[in-house]
Parts: C-alpha cells; structure tokens; sequence
C-alpha cells in the first residue's frame, strides 16, 4: 500500500488511485505519476509539477483522433482529480502563488465534466450571507420524479472531484438525486472569494435544504446529509439544528477538529492572550520549522485564515496564530451531538491517522437512533475515509441510508 515512503504524500496518492473505481483516476496514470515523482525524488514540487501536467494533458484532445463527448467527459473528471493533488501540495512547491490559478484549473475542469453529463446538473448560487453557495445538483433523469437526496458535504481540503468519488456517483447508480457544494472554508469560497470556516455549520445547510424543499423533484421527507473528512464535524453540528435532515452520516465522527493537530501545537494557543500565543509562535515555533512542517502548516491553516492563505501564497508563514486557532478550537461539537434526533451512521477507519478515537467517541455520546461501521484492512478499507475502497465505502452509507429512508 505503499506508493511514497512519505505518510502525507503517500494518503494523498492513495486517494488518487482509490477515485478510478468510479472513473475520477486511471490506474495506470497515477501509478505513472507515482513512478515520475519517485524518479525525480519526492517533494512537493516533484508532486505538484506531475499532477498539474497530468491535468493540463487531460484537457487537452488525445493524441489517438477526436474525441467523442463521453471521452471528453471522463478525461476533464480525471484532470480534475490530478489538479486538486497538485493543489493540495502548491504551497509548499516553488510557485505557491499559483494556487488560486491551480484551483481555478481544477474548477473549469469539473465545470467541464459537470457540462458533459446527462443529464446536466443544475447549478445554483444558493444565498449564504455575502458570498452565495455554488451548488450543482445531480439527478439520476430528468424525469422530474421525486427523490430521495443525499447532500454531500465535503472536508477541510478536499474539492468537488472527490464528491463524485464519495458520493454523487453511488447516488446516481441507485436513483438517488446528490447535491454538491462549496461552503465557507471550501472550493471557491476559500481559493476565490475568501471566505474561512464557520462552526455554525447549520447557517449554511439550512439554505441548502430550503432550496432543494422548493424542488418538486426532491422528496423532501427524505434529504439524507454526508460528511467527508473534517466534515464529519460540520454535519453533525448541522444536523443538530436543521430537524429537516431525515438521516445523517459521518464518515468519520469528529467532536473537535482541533484534537487532530499535535499536541506540540495545540500546546501554543494561550485562550484569552493573542499577544503571547502570538509570541510564541513567531518567535519559538516557525524559526525551528523545516520547510515540510511548514508547508503542512500552511496548508492546514489556510481554510481558517484569509491572511495565513495569502502569507502562503507568497512564500512566508502566517504570524497571527491565535485567530486561526481559536476559530478551529470553536469547532468542538461535543456538546451539541445530544442535540441530533435524526438516525446517524458513525462511520470509523482502522489506523484512522487524523481523528483516532473520535468516531467511537461520537457514537456514544448520540442518543438518537444510531449505528457504528468500521472499515478494516481485511478488505483494504483502512486508513482516513478509506482512500483505496471508495466504492465499500459508498456501499455501506448507501445500504444503510436505503435502510433508513426507504424502509427496505
């Protein structure tokens, strides 16, 4: 299971290749990426440099004569998905002031995909404050039956192609209607407009539920919510307030986000003092980064500070800690879950390398109707969101939601 001897790249690339059991990847194309970054000697700008050829190769005709729509399709879907690997790592490559441009790649080549489908799906920009939510809701015909539909929720550093991945696609295959969106801290409101995380994760998916509770083709006793990831935070805290959601999944269950970072840097925030926890940081912490440790930094900030994102993108470390951090801290849901009366899946993951423990921890702490998944190494199923079984994982939040919301 190893493709990088690096944990971080090496979960990244295994992300990669899990998304061609639902055509977001080719197996041979990551696996030749993987050869290529090895070859010139893992960085992140080895990584970055590969994936976004990838990309711009993908969008581009194939070499073998025109290509038809569904070819098209397929390779804008799967340029995509190297993009946002390039994405993920920019920051700590030697151009990291091409990361809005990276993303916008990224974007255009899911719009394309998005365009290409059939039917297409309807895009929107759902009110939320100042800064609309894009939305694209997929739709298994355009028949205009009522359905059941799954809003898909996604993570603190993941992007649309990975919803197609986790969700939208399973969706389609058992007649489900499947939302995507970009909520604060995510996609276009992080790289474009940005906009930073909220823990009042319900200000943003009740807008969501009301739009689609307009729609005669939404079986409105029977919108499911998905959380990806961090998200695993974010939909619970939603679904502790918007009683509309008739089931909810975390895949994981997160109390506090907060919890996955090392204690070392839990450690700096002083709650109440910005100046000393600054102090610290500025002056004992970022001098004794290595550029890795800094890179991760960044990028793990970003969507909970528009300064610290821009500080990126220039090179430098971000020097205001405390407001990222105190924001992150405010995520903590552990005493909001009582709250959820919908029935929950908790999902959990053997060697869960970011939020270990929490799941299990989520479960006990429900007292709404409830169930308890792990996914194992047995089936190849382990590790954050199971990155290599992406296709288990849809199958069992979907038998479950069936289950749930179908009664069979």
């Amino acid at each position: 299971m190893t493709l990088f001897k690096d944990p971080a790249f090496n979960f990244n690339g295994l992300l990669a290749l899990g998304g061609s059991g639902y055509g977001s990847a080719e197996v041979g194309e990551v696996l030749t990426a993987v050869n290529t970054i090895n070859k010139a000697g893992l960085s992140a700008q080895s990584y970055t440099e590969t994936f976004k050829t990838l990309g711009d190769q993908l969008r581009k005709p194939p070499g073998s004569g025109k290509p038809d729509t569904q070819t098209t399709r397929f390779r804008a879907l799967r340029a995509a998905q190297y993009y946002a690997q390039a994405l993920f790592f920019v920051l700590g490559s030697d151009t990291p002031g091409s990361e809005e441009a990276l993303y916008k790649a990224g974007r255009g080549a899911w719009d394309a995909f998005c365009e290409r489908c059939d039917p297409v799906p309807v895009t929107a920009r759902v009110p939320y404050g100042k800064t609309p939510l894009p939305v694209w809701f997929f739709r298994p015909d355009s028949s205009g039956e009522r359905r059941p539909t799954v809003i898909l929720t996604n993570g603190s550093d993941g992007q649309n192609v990975d919803m197609w991945t986790y969700g939208v696609a399973a969706a389609l295959q058992r007649g489900w209607n499947a939302l995507v969106y970009d909520g604060p801290g995510q996609g276009q409101l992080l790289f474009v407009d940005q906009v930073v995380f909220t823990p009042r994760w319900e200000n943003v998916v009740t807008p969501l539920v009301d739009w689609l509770s307009a729609r005669p083709d939404v079986d409105t006793g029977k919108i499911a919510l998905t959380g990806l990831s961090m998200a695993g935070d974010l939909a619970p805290r939603a679904a502790a307030f918007e009683h509309r959601i008739a089931a909810l999944v975390a895949m994981p269950g997160v109390l506090s986000p907060w919890l996955g970072f090392p204690p070392e840097i839990r450690e700096i925030l002083i709650p109440g003092n910005k100046e000393k926890t600054n102090a610290i940081w500025n002056k004992e912490v970022v001098p004794g980064l290595s550029p890795a440790e800094a890179a991760t930094l960044k990028k793990r900030f970003e969507p909970f500070s528009a300064p610290a994102m821009l500080a990126a993108r220039t090179g430098k470390m971000f020097t205001d800690f405390y407001t990222p951090a105190t924001l992150l801290k405010s995520l903590d849901i552990t005493d909001v879950v009582r709250r959820i009366k919908m029935p929950t899946l908790v999902l959990d993951y053997e060697f869960e390398q970011f939020y270990p423990g929490q799941p299990r921890q989520m479960f006990e702490k429900l007292t709404a109707p409830k169930d308890y998944v792990k996914l194992t190494a047995a089936t190849g199923a382990q590790l954050h969101c199971s990155p290599m079984a992406p296709q288990q994982h849809c199958e069992v939040v979907f038998d479950w939601l069936d289950e749930k919301l179908s009664g069979s």
